[in-house]
């Protein structure tokens, strides 16, 4: 156990904010939200897997909607309050820790606010290893635990329980209501037992993210003998799929997600080429030149080109120059039933998954 105050918050947002793939919210907006939990309550602690006990009940704390909405409507102080309640109530018995369900930048902070303000510790453990934007695309479903009971609540104070036949209609039935309530909510579901939360978690996300944001705030203080960008890459152990400046930009907000196209103009070695990437709440594929060179559940992660910050799909603004990185994900999501969750085809994308170490050898 380890206590989480402000500085680690910092870092773990920035880290949080690559895995999220360009999704999971703007960091900034969770970081305030955790910052100021903390700054209230008191830093969170912060404990392994292995430190829960059998009778432990784990609840991961998230928003459900599109990020851009969250940033105008923001989480209160008695959300996290009223979610709990009711799942003690449901269950007869007290949740004794929070988790994040996934790496952003949101959804990775606001475990801490919640953990903050209940006075309970958080699991250094989530259900993606980076960002998805369907409640069902997490690694638990891949061992058939339950969405069920979700419990979620909105700005507004309007609370509400669902039971459903599988995940994927949590995924249906809530983002019906998420649009209803203004386009984003607060929720928690996947209700878990120390050692469902221990065979199919990803372990130690929280410390990589923290450990991933200390880096990229230091990057220019990288090894003698490599660029910036080289050590960010074996740091990451990233592959380089193209550097260019945002040419244009489309999106929309539909039906709780925010949807969209980004095209690069090629700079430097990649001048005269050209890539586009197109996303979900998450960059879901890019392209280069016309050829497919990742995917998900790949994360596609496009940074600054100098700091090598992370800049998420609701912050591509025309001119920026950036670089486009892939990131191989989390193993449990390579396996049949994780691809039939989150591979291309399931997101209208028209190619078999293959591994973003695999596509980029075509691009050398």
């Amino acid at each position: 156990m380890r206590k989480i105050g402000i500085q680690e918050i910092e870092d773990i947002a920035l880290g949080a904010a690559l895995l999220g793939a360009g999704g999971g919210g703007d960091p900034y907006i969770g970081k305030l939200l955790a910052i100021g939990a903390v700054k209230e309550c008191g830093e969170v602690s912060l404990i392994d897997v292995d430190e829960l006990s059998d009778d432990d009940i784990v609840v991961p704390v998230a928003s459900v909607g599109a990020p851009t909405i969250l940033t105008e409507k923001g989480v209160g102080e008695s959300e996290f309050d009223r979610l709990l309640d009711m799942i003690s109530t449901y269950y007869g018995k007290r949740v004794t820790a929070v988790m994040p369900i996934e790496a952003g930048g949101v959804n990775s902070m606001l475990p801490i606010a919640a953990a903050a303000r209940l006075g309970l510790p958080m699991v250094d453990v989530d259900g993606m290893g980076r960002a998805f934007p369907e409640i069902q695309m997490v690694t638990f479903s891949i061992g058939d635990i339950s969405a069920s009971p979700m419990i979620f609540i909105d700005e507004k104070g309007n609370l509400g329980l669902m039971e459903t036949v599988t995940n994927k209609w949590v995924e249906n039935i809530c983002r019906a209501g998420c649009t209803a309530c203004g386009g984003s909510v607060v929720s928690v579901e996947y209700v878990m037992t120390a050692d469902q939360v221990k065979e199919y978690g990803v372990r130690g996300i929280v410390t990589y993210s923290e450990e991933l944001g200390r880096t990229i705030r230091a990057i220019k203080n990288c090894p003698e003998g490599m660029t910036p960008e080289q050590y960010f890459l074996e740091y990451t152990k990233g592959y380089r799929l193209f550097k260019g400046k945002i040419a244009d930009v489309l999106r929309e907000t539909r039906g709780g997600f925010n949807f969209g196209r980004v095209v690069l103009e090629g700079i430097g070695e990649d001048k005269g080429g050209e890539a586009q990437i197109e996303f979900q709440n998450e960059n879901l594929c890019c392209t280069v030149n016309g050829k497919i060179v990742a995917t998900a559940p790949d994360l596609i992660c496009l940074v600054d080109t100098e700091t090598f910050t992370p800049v998420p799909t609701d912050a591509l603004k025309y001119g920026k120059r950036v670089l486009a990185v892939g990131l191989p994900c989390y193993h449990l999501w390579r396996t049949e039933r994780g691809l039939e969750l989150v591979g291309p085809r399931y997101f209208g994308i028209d190619t078999d998954y293959i591994p973003v170490e695999e596509r980029v050898k075509e691009l050398v």
